[in-house]
């Protein structure tokens, strides 16, 4: 069996631990300088503070000041810390990386550097010199500890590390499919955060207009943007060098799909289509996390460049180039729907 350290101790790194701990590694939870109150919760009751769950007994919570003795003896580490804490991570880690454990992350996001879109794994290999890959895939960290059949991709370029983390992962109801397609998965994983906020305009605007839940809302404008997403997650993935297939499973529609229903970020899309001002909306949401405001100005400010290499057109991406002004411009909703699939015709 292996020893596993999860740095980051928030929902989604707490539950990659009960697939590990049931497998019988032996997993140390190690709260980044954010997570202090989460560590010592932990210690003093064994339940998680924000998903409300007891977590079993043999995952060991260590505060970041412990880092260094929690990674002696690792197998791998993975890194749970959202996309803006990858870089805190690196260089905490930074120290240790001559031990040449692979690293994986669930982090989701890109990393810009000049004029490219870099993969938060290619990001940390290049800096700690280690094989990195990462989990992709439709995973609600609440379900995922209360042990919900999961399925999820796992990428990275280094095949026989690959395999082995894989091995490491997978469970009776965590499902694991490897996949060489970095770019493709990543890119997906990222773009999802921003598209699902899109989606689920679609119930802001329903519950504004006075509409309530049923099987007749607004499920038509949720599905033509659904369909519309994953053409541009496809786009996208393609110009920056992966597989636009990789839109068509799990790290793209499938975590589309979570994201829109189960997530934060469709919360947030649902706040914005009830026509709250992005800074109320924000407020709303009570410091949750919102990765898809960092992907969409990432974006914006690093897909010109790839339009300029003739890679991909800007004006192909309606929908995203929306979102941009509603997110980042605050401007209202007005989808532009005939901009769609290539305009009407």
């Amino acid at each position: 069996m292996a020893t596993v350290v999860i740095l980051g101790a928030g929902m989604m790194g707490s539950a990659l631990a009960l697939p590990l701990v049931d497998r019988g590694h032996e997993v140390r939870l190690v709260g980044t300088h954010l997570d202090r109150a989460i560590i010592e919760h932990l210690k003093a009751t064994g339940e998680h503070p924000k998903m409300k769950l007891p977590l079993p007994g043999a995952i060991r919570p260590m505060q970041h000041e412990q880092l260094d003795e929690a990674l002696v003896g690792a197998d791998a580490v993975a890194l749970g810390v959202n996309s803006q804490g990858v870089g805190w991570a690196i260089e905490h880690l930074r120290p240790f990386a001559a031990s040449r454990w692979p690293i994986f992350l669930i982090t989701k996001g890109l990393h810009r550097v000049d004029d490219h879109l870099l993969t938060f794994p290619d990001l940390v290999s290049a800096e700690l010199g280690v094989h990195a890959a990462a989990i992709g895939g439709p995973c609600i960290a609440g379900e995922l500890a209360r042990r919900v059949e999961t399925c999820v991709v796992l990428t990275g370029r280094h095949r026989p590390t690959l395999t082995a983390l894989a091995a490491m992962l997978r469970g009776p109801y965590y499902h694991v499919f490897p996949s060489e397609d970095v770019v493709g998965v990543e890119a997906c994983a990222a773009l999802k955060n921003a598209y699902a906020m899109g989606i689920a305009f679609a119930l802001g605007i329903h519950e504004r207009k006075g509409g309530a839940a049923g099987s007749v809302a607004m499920h038509n404008y949720e599905s033509a943007v659904f369909a519309q997403a994953s053409w541009e997650m496809g786009q996208i993935a393609q110009a920056l060098g992966g597989e636009a297939r990789s839109a068509a499973w799990l790290p793209g529609v499938g975590d589309l799909d979570v994201t829109t229903n189960g997530g934060r970020t469709g919360r947030f899309g649902k706040l914005l289509g009830q026509g709250l001002p992005v800074p109320e909306a924000i407020a709303r949401m009570e410091g949750a996390t919102l990765e898809c405001l960092d992907i969409l100005a990432t974006l914006r400010a690093g897909l010109p460049a790839y339009e300029r290499r003739g890679l991909l057109r800007l004006a192909d991406l309606p929908l995203l180039q929306h979102l941009w002004e509603v997110a980042l411009d605050g401007l209202p909703v007005a989808m532009p729907f005939s901009r769609f699939f290539g305009g009407e015709h």
